[in-house]
């Protein structure tokens, strides 16, 4: 992890996945707001052009190559940000993969790997933040979830079974530590604009689109502005909630 500078950080943030896509966008936002934020993602290089581009904008941030599925790594990456900066403020586990299929087809692999990262990493994140949270009395987790953690997904049983745990995860966080002004939600994207969309065919966009109220894909500001509220000191009354920025296509 690179050095802490002498700015006197008014909140510090860690964001997985945060090497591109709606991860990138989430550091971006929350470094222009006043965060420090600490980029976590496997792989240190395109973290670099994350923190370049950060800093460029007047922004503050630091780099953690991280291997979410690694306890052990994961555990580090939380107690080397607690001792760096004296605290750990935001937490917002936006890491996770796709191995989809139909589920008759779907091996047990595809099933389990998605399940590590998309799940149990959150979960080790979630556990690791929580104790550095309640020592400085406040803390916001957000869990980037889905609208197929809400609705189910034809081909992404392992997907929307993660991500419908993460609900079920979240809320329980929310419930044990919201006595220590420690708040946690899910901000649950529909179909955004990234690397993981942007190969559908016309037709299944198409179809999506009419489903929609607002008639668009999201970009990944959508879900950065949604969690720059989230993550605020102004949202401390906002916990346990499942958050679909989806242009409507969920609503009942």
């Amino acid at each position: 992890m690179a050095p802490a500078t002498t700015q006197d950080f008014k909140r510090v943030a860690v964001v997985t996945g945060a090497s591109r896509g709606i991860g990138k966008a989430i550091a971006e936002r929350l470094a222009a707001d006043g965060r420090h934020v600490v980029l976590a993602s496997r792989s240190e290089g395109p973290l670099s052009e994350v923190r370049s581009a950060i800093e460029s904008a007047g922004g503050s941030a630091s780099i953690c190559a991280t291997d979410m599925s690694n306890a052990d790594a994961v555990q580090k990456m939380i107690d080397d940000t607690a001792t760096e900066f004296g605290r750990l403020d935001i937490l917002v586990n936006n890491a996770g993969v796709t191995r989809d299929n139909l589920a008759l087809r779907m091996s047990d692999e595809e099933f389990d790997s998605v399940l590590n990262i998309n799940l149990r990493g959150v979960f080790i994140a979630c556990r690791a933040a929580a104790r550095p949270m309640m020592r400085g009395k406040f803390g916001r987790i957000i869990n980037i979830g889905s609208t197929s953690g809400v609705v189910g997904n034809a081909g992404q049983a392992n997907y929307a079974a993660a991500k419908a745990g993460v609900i079920g995860l979240t809320k329980s966080f929310a419930r044990e530590l919201g006595a220590k002004n420690i708040t946690a939600n899910v901000i649950a994207p529909g179909f955004i604009q990234t690397d993981m969309t942007s190969g559908l065919p016309d037709s299944v966009t198409d179809k999506v689109l009419a489903a929609m109220a607002v008639r668009r894909l999201g970009i990944p500001e959508d879900i950065a502005s949604a969690v720059a509220y989230v993550s605020s000191d102004e949202a401390g009354y906002l916990t346990g909630q499942v958050i679909c920025v989806d242009g409507g296509l969920t609503m009942c």
